[in-house]
């Protein structure tokens, strides 16, 4: 909705540009109503400065007549429903020559009016209007997601291909009778804000984009420290527990003096890691060699647990 109602605050910066969102709007909430040789238009919108746009629009480009229903949506959405109704006129029939909308003879015409999209402020002004018709798009602090919603496919395949002209990758998915194009990188949702004129909610989306991406990146920092940490602490137990179990089957003291130390400096310090136990040795003692002499120690404890040594066992079998 914010999104939406700075979009409808900006306007094209030629009659081009304008006349290229009016048609996008039509195109994606218009619906013509004919009787005999006599055409209404209406627009209808659930935004009121949407709305607001359609009418100047219509009025400063073609001077239409111009009439205004609004009624209470009851089911789903109970926000108000915006119509811009055109009702039948000399004018009307022009404006939808002029918008591509319908040929000289009267005759309807499909897909995009390509000939007013040469420039690239045209495009970027349809596609503004493509988003007031029929888009969304999602608060960043959950996941990333830009859509647009139209009943045709072949009008999902020529907005996939307009983005696609701006280096924007937009996939097609059919939901229910509609055909949704939508974009779900966030680098490209913010080019198609600040491509559409969006600037505020280009700059609250990074905002809380970077908030988001800088949360995460310290949880899984954190994650990943505690599940070093916890790591480091179970080895530190076991390793401890296996120094235990060898002073109580054979005793320390008869352990290597390289093993002897190390045991020891683990028994007096429990938390230490390996790169303080190493410091405190004399001489002092790399990380790898210190993990090297308690692994050894490991594995005596292994040995002397399953009874493969014996309490008599020499000190060359324990290196």
């Amino acid at each position: 909705m914010i999104t939406k109602n700075e979009l409808a605050r900006v306007m094209g910066p030629r009659l081009c540009c304008k006349a290229c969102e009016l048609a996008a709007l039509i195109k994606m909430d218009g619906s013509l109503q004919i009787n005999g040789r006599k055409i209404a238009l209406n627009i209808t919108n659930y935004n009121a400065a949407v709305a607001r746009k359609v009418i100047k629009l219509s009025k400063d480009l073609f001077g239409i007549r111009i009439e205004v229903l609004v009624k209470k949506k009851v089911r789903l959405r109970k926000n108000n429903v915006y119509m811009v109704r055109m009702p039948p006129q000399p004018e009307l029939q022009q404006m939808l020559v002029k918008l591509g909308m319908l040929n000289d003879n009267g005759s309807f015409r499909d897909g995009m009016p390509e000939e007013l999209l040469q420039k690239e402020c045209c495009r970027r002004s349809y596609l503004r209007g493509i988003f007031l018709g029929g888009g969304s798009v999602n608060n960043p602090g959950g996941t990333y997601h830009l859509e647009v919603i139209t009943g045709d496919e072949r009008h999902a395949e020529a907005i996939s291909s307009l983005l696609r002209q701006f280096g924007l990758s937009a996939k097609i998915s059919s939901r229910k009778q509609w055909y949704v194009v939508y974009l779900k990188d966030s680098e490209q949702i913010v080019k198609c804000l600040n491509l559409m004129g969006a600037h505020t909610a280009l700059l609250e989306y990074e905002n809380t984009r970077i908030y988001k991406d800088m949360r995460n990146n310290v949880n899984r920092l954190v994650n990943c420290e505690t599940a070093n940490l916890n790591k480091t602490v179970n080895a530190a137990m076991r390793q401890s527990e296996n120094i235990r179990a060898i002073a109580r089957l054979i005793g320390i003291e008869k352990l290597p003096r390289s093993l002897r130390e190390v045991a020891e400096l683990r028994l007096h310090y429990p938390d230490a890691s390996l790169k303080e136990l190493g410091e405190m040795m004399d001489p002092p003692l790399g990380k790898s060699g210190v993990n090297h002499r308690l692994r050894k120690l490991d594995k005596l404890a292994e040995k002397l647990n399953s009874g493969a040594l014996s309490n008599a066992s020499g000190k060359s079998r324990w290196e």
